[in-house]
């Protein structure tokens, strides 16, 4: 997290024990304190069994030291320069729906993210790695490694949320929203965090490491090739977005954290296809296809070979565009919420819906959601009905599959029926 140098997890144990120092500077060295308290002791989500009078002794070392202004920016300023460079979002020709319907849960992440689908070389991973340039900035706790929201006790860890209960002030910052990559080869551990239950049971010490998820708490998690990805973590990605939390059991030891993030996923239908479950967690799709056109194919060979050539000079000529489309983005996330939707409009939404025999309601939800998004995307307060037609094929169309053998309809079931209802 900003801020903090050499961060640890003793380190985040200790700003927690001792929060009413959190403003003073430790040094790295080992310190021996002791916690007297009767019945169960929770540490960072972890409970260990205390005896009544006993004492519990912590061994803490490696305590983060608070780095002054000037050494975040550098600190800012050299991470940013090694971090390899990414194609610029704008330049990305074609591709027109993939695009609108990540700039979409960008602006909204209640969306529910994207899956995209299409033919291998399409640029399905390089537009969703090109966003980084584009996500906004939000408001965290500082030195939470949860990314915890200040504001929304709801977006809150467990340890950050009875602070605030107790009215302890917290220290806020602002950092980038992050994009998380769900490599295909995880392991279960690493996705949702794991415990060194000896750490914790014999010296005392916070033995959670955080996993993927916790990192991508307020973010985006991408996979690619997420129709090639092991059930057992399907399960696990299941279960976070329906509760948007992550709970780690190990031998009668839980810790929960929040763990909602946008989940953007790609992949090729030909290598085969997602559970039902997991494709209706999505809350739009995408089809991308291949460019015929011999022209755009060729400028679309000639700025990648410019990119690879340079990537600096390349990203540079692009900068006055990505500058426009992020203050876009900006704009439309603050007047996202006055944006109106007449009741004549929802109700046809679900008309819609019904008509098309959708099992459940996320698709009325996600449709009401995402024309609200597109509508201040073009600077607009009122939703109108060209809004809508744009947005719910890609919202409604993976959820109209009954049979598992049929392949996902390309949308135009949906536009037929809209144009049926809507007139």
């Amino acid at each position: 997290m900003a801020g903090l140098l050499g961060t640890s997890s003793t380190a985040i144990l200790a700003s927690r024990l001792f929060s009413s120092h959190s403003s003073k500077c430790y040094s790295s060295s080992l310190h021996s304190y002791s916690v007297q308290s009767p019945g169960r002791k929770f540490y960072g989500g972890i409970e260990i069994p205390v005896k009544k009078g006993r004492s519990l002794h912590l061994a803490i070392n490696n305590v983060a030291i608070e780095a002054s202004p000037a050494e975040e920016q550098v600190r800012k300023l050299g991470s940013k320069e090694s971090q390899r460079p990414v194609y610029p979002f704008s330049a990305i020709v074609g591709q027109d729906e993939m695009k609108l319907c990540l700039l979409l849960n960008v602006i909204d992440p209640k969306i529910g993210g994207v899956m995209i689908m299409g033919d291998r070389g399409t640029g399905k991973s390089t537009a969703v790695r090109s966003l980084v340039d584009l996500l906004p900035e939000i408001r965290v706790v500082y030195g939470d490694p949860y990314n915890s929201d200040p504001e929304d006790p709801e977006a809150m860890g467990i340890e950050v949320r009875e602070k605030a209960l107790k009215g302890e002030k917290l220290e806020v910052a602002m950092t980038k929203i992050n994009m998380v990559d769900l490599p295909l080869g995880a392991t279960e551990d690493r996705v949702c965090g794991t415990i060194d239950i000896e750490k914790a049971l014999t010296e005392g010490v916070k033995a959670f490491e955080p996993g993927l998820l916790a990192k991508a708490n307020r973010g985006i998690l991408y996979v690619d090739e997420v129709n090639l990805l092991d059930d057992h973590l399907v399960d696990v990605l299941l279960d976070s977005a329906a509760s948007g939390w992550n709970t780690v059991e190990r031998e009668g030891i839980s810790i929960s954290h929040p763990a909602r993030f946008i989940l953007i996923g790609s992949g090729n239908p030909e290598e085969g296809e997602l559970r039902p479950q997991l494709l209706d967690r999505f809350g739009m799709h995408a089809q991308v296809g291949t460019v015929r056109d011999a022209e755009l194919r060729v400028k679309i060979v000639e700025e990648r070979a410019c990119f690879d050539q340079n990537p600096k000079e390349f990203r540079d000529s692009y900068k006055a565009e990505q500058d426009k489309l992020r203050e876009q983005i900006d704009s439309a996330r603050r007047i996202l919420s006055s944006v109106k939707m007449d009741h004549e409009l929802r109700v046809k939404i679900s008309k819609v819906c019904a008509e098309l025999n959708v099992d459940g309601l996320r698709g009325d939800i996600v449709s009401n959601r995402a024309a609200k998004a597109l509508a201040a995307l073009k600077e607009r307060d009122q939703v109108t009905a060209e809004d809508i037609a744009t947005v719910i094929p890609n919202c409604l169309r993976h959820r109209l599959r009954k049979d598992p053998l049929e392949s996902i309809d390309s949308g135009s079931l949906v536009i037929e029926k809209f144009y049926e209802v809507f007139g």
